[in-house]
């Protein structure tokens, strides 16, 4: 059995969809495990809501008074809402390439943002970037492949960005539509005509592009995807999809609708939280609508009920948007503020109404969780740095004590962002139950914090606890070396200041 998933693993670059689907029949009826399960139950829809740089507290459910996000407010009342999700990194790339894989980013050597180089913005870097894959190899087999090879029509709407070139993009790694997705991290405009002006370094010429070829005057962006992601429900209704709905919003540009910013500056202001930006409350209002018109479609079809829903963020909210209340950090940065965001998971029936789920879980889990809810065969040769939460969803009293054992890891070798800061530098960082450290991997100095005693992360820890610190090295030099993963570089050019 393992020997036809591995030929699968590297086939599938050259097989043709139907083979695809032949060999994951064929696996579902070898595989002792899924089979029972398979036989008993009508396979379950999914619908991935993923919304990019939506911080941990934008949403209603997760304590905005500014926000007003009612739709995903009422799933969070109707499943199971996370306090402890993690992202795989603190930028998008990296964290796509988790979900996709069930990998972490350092296995796969996809660490930093397709195609920036951070150090190259540095006036005076210690160290250059590490190189990192720009493409998600053909090899891999997604969550889109494994839920293709079971029958699932698949579709990718919206971002992509772990593919440089078009051969590497949706339609040639497990979906079956890709609409709208390419290299591009960010649209060019959320307002028809969708054109932008590009250029992520120096290095790189300006190019112009267009997310949607075609539109009509006014028509906006997180509305458009919405609407190809009902026309594929539509389509595919009698038959089991995948739809991975992967939001532009609420990425840079702030663009909105003026009649909700005209709403929301006349609001007051969530000054407690840091929730003061009308246009980026615009912005999580279309996201909420886009939830509740897919929601109310899936209603009106009958299929509510047997669609698995689920509602997540790549890394924490940017900081010239938003606040990540009540945690230290934002997007670019290892604090909890940069990596800790929501998950809402809602399957009518199956998974408790309104419950909260504490323990710690990352983007590498979704893979595995995902295929077990569905009695699909697991791939555990795939999602090698990912464990599934499915008995927990299901039944929230079952044991939890593996998640807060296990170590959780991010490997960055990478700088971000134009001005040095202390969080956006080359790093590994490991949480090890309620410890979690950051080593620098410039220097290989160390922050250590007790996320128990100080979520905040206020008080570095790391002189008062010289032993745990040097179990923690270890642990993150095993996991590096175990891992493969990939370091920055010496800068020749470097000139130490004085």
């Amino acid at each position: 059995m393992m020997e036809v998933k591995n030929q699968m693993k590297v086939l599938r670059g050259v097989l043709k969809p139907q083979f695809l689907v032949l060999i994951g029949l064929l696996i579902s009826a070898c595989d002792d495990t899924g089979k029972n399960e398979l036989q008993t139950m009508q396979r379950p829809n999914v619908v991935f809501f993923l919304i990019d740089d939506l911080g941990y507290s934008d949403l209603g459910c997760y304590g905005s008074e500014f926000y007003e996000t009612p739709a995903i407010d009422k799933l969070a009342n109707e499943g199971i809402r996370f306090t402890q999700n993690y992202a795989a990194s603190t930028i998008c790339s990296p964290t796509r390439a988790s979900i996709l894989t069930g990998k972490y980013p350092g296995r796969l050597h996809i660490t930093g943002p397709i195609p920036i180089y951070g150090a190259e913005r540095r006036e005076n870097p210690k160290m250059k970037d590490a190189d990192y894959v720009m493409d998600l190899p053909l090899e891999e087999v997604t969550i889109g492949d494994a839920f293709k090879a079971a029958g699932y029509t698949t579709a990718s709407i919206g971002k992509w960005h772990v593919g440089h070139h078009e051969e590497y993009y949706p339609q040639h790694n497990g979906f079956d539509y890709n609409i709208a997705g390419s290299k591009r991290g960010g649209p060019g405009n959320y307002f028809y005509p969708y054109q932008g002006k590009w250029r992520m370094t120096p290095e790189y010429e300006w190019e112009y592009w267009n997310t949607f070829p075609d539109g009509e005057e006014g028509e906006y962006l997180t509305d458009r995807l919405t609407d190809e992601a009902i026309k594929i429900i539509e389509k595919h209704k009698d038959e089991p999809f995948f739809v991975y709905l992967s939001h532009y919003a609420v990425h840079s540009p702030l663009q909105a609708k003026q009649k909700y910013i005209d709403k929301y500056a006349k609001k007051e202001k969530d000054s407690i939280r840091g929730h003061v930006n009308a246009k980026y409350a615009t912005m999580i209002q279309s996201v909420d609508e886009s939830v509740q018109k897919v929601t109310a479609k899936l209603e009106s079809l009958g299929l509510a009920d047997n669609t698995i829903m689920v509602i997540a963020s790549d890394n924490g909210g940017a900081d010239f948007a938003t606040s990540n209340w009540p945690w230290r950090g934002n997007k670019g940065n290892f604090y909890e503020g940069g990596i800790r965001v929501p998950l809402i998971i809602k399957w009518a029936g199956k998974v408790p109404n309104g419950k909260q789920i504490d323990m710690p879980v990352i983007t590498n889990d979704y893979y595995p969780t995902l295929l077990e809810l569905c009695g699909l065969p697991m791939q555990p040769e795939q999602h090698l740095d990912g464990m599934s939460f499915a008995n927990q969803l299901l039944d929230p009293k079952k044991g939890q004590s593996s998640f807060y054992q296990r170590d959780i890891f991010w490997h960055f070798p990478n700088y971000i962002g134009a001005v040095k800061t202390d969080a956006t530098n080359p790093c590994t960082v490991i949480r090890s139950g309620d410890w979690k450290m950051i080593e620098w991997l410039e220097d290989y100095t160390v922050e250590l914090y007790n996320l128990h005693d100080d979520p905040k992360e206020a008080n570095d820890l790391s002189v008062e606890h010289p032993d745990l610190v040097k179990e923690l090295k270890e642990k993150l030099q095993k996991h590096r070396e175990e891992t493969e993963v990939q370091y920055p570089r010496p800068n020749p050019d470097y000139i130490e200041s004085m």
